[in-house]
């Protein structure tokens, strides 16, 4: 049974979890760990990192000697190299697959294109379902310790200027009731110190998945055998190098403009959008963060607001008709500052923080969905399977679903060598359902509330809808539990549970 002492977990200078404070520096707080408490950890398939890569047992598992474990990539790459799996992509679905495989033993390498996960306006939103998945990792004690704030229970505001409850987060068992507003990057960098963890992981940022190696040494078919990749160098951001990595399986976890996608001569078949989003962030007042945000949307005309709660800003969402950022670029900030105010007066005293329309990212909404998320040697999860909309904020959570799902089902097969695309194919039939679920939501969203919303047909939700979920309680349940949960939640698989951290 393998135990450690301690897990070293990035935790930021600033509780606010600002893009400033993040760039200013960062503190290391030293978690004891507990022995894992299971022992199911799965046989290594390797005899020793001298095999060649074609030996049996250790197919694909043979790496580098001499290749650091861990590097920005700014080094000129060697020609080839090998791995058991490379995973293209350091999302949240890209790292947690990556932590869970190297809790299995298996040899996983994780491409990062980015110096840092430092992007602004990434999903935030960490569910239920994701809360309880970091639990029976053991590292729950460590994520709450992260720059945090708790969303609660949603809304939808009457014509005559009340709100009617939908979604009652109260009536879900404590301590999965509330959904954590999380940086991205402080969630993601807090995994990679647990997967560092792992001597079977290897994080390579700067380091971008550019195409596909296929096993005949041809680009036009055959089975998936890695990736090409390009290296940038992490100060200037200038090409530096190229490469390959061998691996018995790539997995594309690079995102709903998913390049491997792409050169794999996979489509995904679009689901029209009639919105885009524009993302901007002002203060919140200190009495503002001693509560616990509810979730209102707001309605004026033929424009939607929505307004997400950090710990000392708000993260908001202007939804329009999709189309409208040349409009809304060229009437100049003046003008947007003005739309903001109709729809929220209580902002009117911090609107000035809008500097200029280069502080809106412009988010192009799709929805989107593979009809086949694997080729031989290559699977799909994730965005770069199915694109989501900002409704709900389901995506973030279903990304890692995914990958709970596929490491439960490839760890085994990669580690004995014995993975086929049998395996792949079952990964896609364990999430389709919850996929195709929770897409028809956003779809149904969209169609009774967004839709009439940018057209100014109607602003809010149907008054039946409204209606039924004021006068039926028990429905307050179920959107709730849709978002907390999802349909068909996955649960750590026994190899990479352990023992709840412990702070020291």
């Amino acid at each position: 049974m393998r135990r450690w002492t301690s897990i070293s977990v990035a935790c930021r200078a600033s509780t606010s979890g600002s893009r400033d404070s993040v760039r200013s520096g960062t503190r290391w707080r030293s978690l004891t760990a507990s022995p894992c408490r299971s022992t199911s950890r799965l046989p290594p398939a390797r005899c020793c990192t001298s095999c060649a890569p074609s030996t049996p047992r250790c197919r694909g598992s043979w790496r580098s000697a001499d290749h650091p474990r861990t590097g920005s990539g700014g080094d000129l790459p060697r020609k080839s190299e090998t791995t058991t799996c490379v995973i293209a992509g350091g999302g949240p679905a890209g790292i947690m697959l990556g932590l869970l495989l190297a809790r299995a033993g298996v040899e996983v390498t994780v491409l990062e294109k980015h110096a840092d996960f430092l992007r602004d306006f990434r999903g935030d939103t960490v569910h239920a379902s994701t809360i309880r998945l970091l639990d029976e990792l053991g590292l729950g004690e460590g994520f709450r310790q992260l720059p945090q704030s708790k969303l609660g229970n949603f809304r939808f505001p009457t014509s005559n200027g009340d709100t009617v409850l939908v979604g009652d987060f109260d009536t879900l068992k404590p301590p999965y009731n509330y959904i954590a507003m999380v940086p991205q990057w402080d969630l993601l960098n807090f995994l990679v110190a647990a997967a560092e963890l792992e001597p079977t992981f290897t994080l390579r940022m700067n380091t971008e998945a550019t195409g596909l190696l296929f096993g005949d040494g041809n680009d036009d078919g055959g089975r998936v055998a890695g990736v090409s990749y390009l290296t940038r160098d992490a100060a200037s951001g200038e090409p530096v190098g190229t490469g390959q990595l061998r691996a018995l399986l790539t997995v594309a976890c690079d995102g709903r403009d998913s390049v491997l996608r792409q050169k794999a001569g996979l489509f995904p078949r679009e689901f029209a959008v009639p919105f885009d989003t524009w993302w901007f962030r002002v203060s919140r007042n200190k009495e503002e963060q001693e509560q616990i945000a509810t979730l209102v949307p707001r309605f004026s005309g033929d424009e939607v607001l929505l307004a997400l709660t950090r710990k000392d800003y708000y993260q908001i969402a202007y939804i329009a008709r999709k189309g409208l950022d040349a409009t809304l670029r060229a009437e100049g900030v003046e003008s947007f500052r003005r739309r903001i105010g109709r729809l929220r007066p209580d902002l009117a005293d911090r609107l000035g923080e809008i500097a200029s329309m280069d502080d809106l990212h412009m988010l192009d909404v799709k929805l989107n969905r593979l009809g086949t998320w694997h080729k031989p040697g290559l699977l799909l999860i994730g965005d770069a399977a199915h694109a989501m909309s900002p409704a709900g904020g389901v995506g973030i959570n279903l990304a890692i679903q995914d990958a709970v799902a596929a490491a439960a089902r490839i760890a085994r097969p990669l580690l004995d060598g014995s993975l086929s695309e049998a395996h792949l194919a079952s990964v896609q039939k364990r999430r389709w359902f919850p996929t195709v679920v929770l897409q028809s939501g956003q779809r149904l969203l969209q169609k009774a509330i967004f839709e009439p919303a940018i057209t100014g047909k109607r602003a809010g939700a149907p008054r039946s809808a409204l209606f039924v979920a004021s006068h039926v309680p028990l429905l307050r349940r179920v959107p709730a539990r849709m978002i907390a949960f999802g349909p068909r939640p996955e649960h750590a698989p026994d190899f990479a549970r352990r023992q709840p951290d412990r702070a020291g």
